[in-house]
């Protein structure tokens, strides 16, 4: 008897054993293996299978395991030696005006694009010509991206040079900050400038300094202005058609979570229209500025659940908290630092460090609300200067209210110091940080804008690993392409277009980078529970990598291509070519935006007015057809 009772134990377990291994109920809708799965679960760090079933995974591991959900309808979905990761979570872009950006033609440099001089952006301004259905929609030909400090010329192109695109139809160029642009003659003739047109306030319409004739240069305003002139009214079902051009956009890059860092009310009643016609694939978060008039009113279920509720989307959209902006960019010498720019810009003093947009007490007022009201808040801050308004703002906050967590996240942090990371772990301030800067813009800041000592540390994920903090890294798109690779190979290497690594110490591993586009980019979010890892129980997002992160050479990260993108189980995105480097997007090439007859409340919804970039805010009135 004695023995029978020393056996109990090992019998129950033999027992326990055997109803593990006993068959679901349910076999899985679909099964992934033969490949590298990386779950960025550190518990159980790869696996070799995974099944789905209803969108969320319901067994990941040993194959053999894995196997037993197989059933008679179950897809088998063969990786080929591909890897298999977590769909990537965006932490900061702009998918509206990536929208934009879809249907323009490319004239960004490379990498991106394949515009090095003039001669190779009239050549591709004329394939846009000739291969899309948007010239003839919209009436223009333009292009989107072109940045004159990448062109042989070392300038912008004149409106002679854009004539050898079109002589009969107007041409504009946009530059990739959206603050000027660049007509030919007929797009002059359109807007009505000659030789007698005065400058605009806040613009300035170039002009050759030997006969006064406009050159077809437009800063500012005066660009602005002509964008409302030039660009069509689009119905309010071609704008969700081109919200639809920039989701399949940022698929093509493996996200299947899109953020809208910086909405207008307009754009959320797009989205939402966009939403209720089940017109959406990837989820889309939308954080409205706070600085335009209607945002509060915005904040009602089902689109928005404050931070007290787990995150819910309604048909692929919610509202995720509120914007708020205090400064400029780096790059264009407008972020609000404490010390002088290298070079200061041209008609500023040596002492000139940047300037602020909004005042100390509305910065507080704004985050006390947000506390009050339990809404998160992006911050974005660039300047170091701006990072301190933006820690004394939280802190006068949460001495206010306290004892509210909203997951307060800072934007960009391009030069936030050293001494500053304590006081964001302390406020809890949740980093979203833009290492992909060290690839675009990391010889400019070296040699321009912040001088050798302080470039090598913009945004330095490194010291946030020294106190063990989480972050996220971005492409905050269109500013650049929505590319995830890019991301991931310029938080592992920091190397500059002319080949120079900018920061050694802040570098990090391939396997923290991915964690920052993936499971703490959920956290950021509040959306940890659902996205991120695989793990049983998340949903079924995942992306398709040609090969293993973690195994290739870190300096041929870049080579990795995207092959698929699938969203709760379903195939959202995949890449048609099997060869060859990756290369940009064939942009412009959009087809119409023809009405799909999609449901929509009128153009009420559409008002509103703000957001991004001058340039592009402009595009989006006159496109939407409300007022700016």
């Amino acid at each position: 008897m004695m023995l029978f009772k020393q056996w109990l134990p090992a019998l129950a377990l033999v027992a326990l054993a055997g109803c593990q291994h006993a068959p679901p109920a349910e076999p899985a809708d679909a099964i992934w293996l033969n490949g590298p799965i990386i779950t960025v679960d550190d518990h159980h760090p790869d696996a070799e299978a995974v099944a789905v079933r209803d969108g969320r995974i319901v067994a990941v591991g040993k194959r053999k395991t894995v196997l037993r959900y197989q059933g008679e309808t179950t897809v088998m979905h063969d990786l080929q030696g591909r890897t298999l990761l977590p769909g990537f979570v965006d932490a900061h872009g702009h998918v509206f005006f990536v929208g934009f950006q879809a249907m323009s033609a490319n004239l960004l440099p490379p990498p991106d694009g394949g515009v090095t001089d003039v001669a190779s952006m009239v050549e591709t301004l004329k394939t846009f010509s000739k291969d899309s259905v948007l010239r003839e929609q919209f009436g223009l030909i333009y292009g989107f991206g072109y940045d004159d400090s990448q062109l042989t010329e070392q300038r912008h192109p004149t409106r002679a040079e854009l004539d050898r695109v079109s002589t009969e139809q107007p041409v504009l160029v946009i530059h990739q900050s959206a603050h000027f642009g660049v007509v030919n003659s007929a797009g002059l003739k359109q807007l009505g400038i000659t030789a007698d047109s005065a400058n605009p306030q806040g613009g300035v319409i170039g002009k050759d300094p030997a006969t006064g004739e406009p050159n077809g240069l437009l800063e500012e305003n005066a660009f602005f202005m002509a964008l409302g002139k030039l660009f069509p009214k689009l119905s309010p079902q071609q704008a969700v058609a081109m919200l639809q051009e920039g989701e399949k956009l940022y698929t093509r890059y493996g996200y299947t979570t899109l953020q809208d860092g910086r909405s207008a009310p307009m754009h959320v009643k797009i989205a939402e229209a966009a939403a209720n016609a089940g017109a959406l694939r990837a989820d889309i978060v939308s954080y409205p500025d706070i600085l335009n008039p209607g945002v509060a009113e915005l904040m009602v279920p089902p689109f928005y659940h404050n931070v007290d509720t787990p995150p819910q989307y309604h048909n692929h959209f919610r509202i995720g908290g509120i914007k708020l902006t205090l400064d400029g960019s780096p790059q264009g010498k407008t972020a609000w630092l404490t010390e002088p720019y290298y070079q200061p810009p041209e008609g500023k003093g040596a002492d000139y460090a940047g300037y602020g947009v909004v005042d100390d007490d509305k910065v507080v007022e704004v985050y006390t609300r947000a506390l009050e009201n339990h809404w998160q808040t992006l911050t974005h801050a660039n300047g170091d200067r701006a990072i301190d308004q933006m820690i004394k703002g939280w802190r006068e906050a949460e001495a206010r209210v306290p004892g509210v967590d909203v997951r307060p996240v800072l934007i960009h942090g391009q030069t936030l110091r050293k001494d500053q990371i304590p006081a964001l772990e302390e406020l809890g301030i949740f980093p979203s940080l833009f290492p992909m800067h060290t690839f675009y813009w990391g010889d400019w800041h070296r040699d321009s804008v912040l001088g050798p000592e302080r470039a090598e540390n913009i945004s330095p994920t490194g010291w946030l690993r020294e106190r063990g903090m989480r972050f996220t890294t971005h492409h905050d798109a269109p500013v650049a392409l929505p590319d995830s690779l890019r991301v991931l190979d310029a938080t592992v290497n920091r190397t500059t277009r002319s080949g120079r690594v900018l920061g050694e110490d802040q570098k990090v591993d391939v396997m923290t980078a991915l964690k920052a586009m993936t499971l703490w980019s959920a956290w950021q979010h509040f959306e940890e529970d659902s996205k991120g890892s695989i793990e049983v129980g998340k949903l079924a997002d995942f992306v398709v990598l040609s090969d293993n992160p973690l195994t290739v050479p870190p300096a041929t990260l870049i080579d990795l291509h995207v092959e698929e993108t699938i969203k709760e189980g379903q195939s959202i995105y995949q890449r048609q070519a099997r060869t060859g480097q990756n290369t940009p997007p064939a942009l412009g090439l959009a087809p119409a935006l023809a009405d799909h007859g999609h449901p929509h409340h009128g153009a009420a919804h559409f008002a509103g007015d703000g957001c991004f970039a001058p340039g592009l805010e402009v595009i989006f009135h006159r496109l939407t057809g409300t007022p700016h």
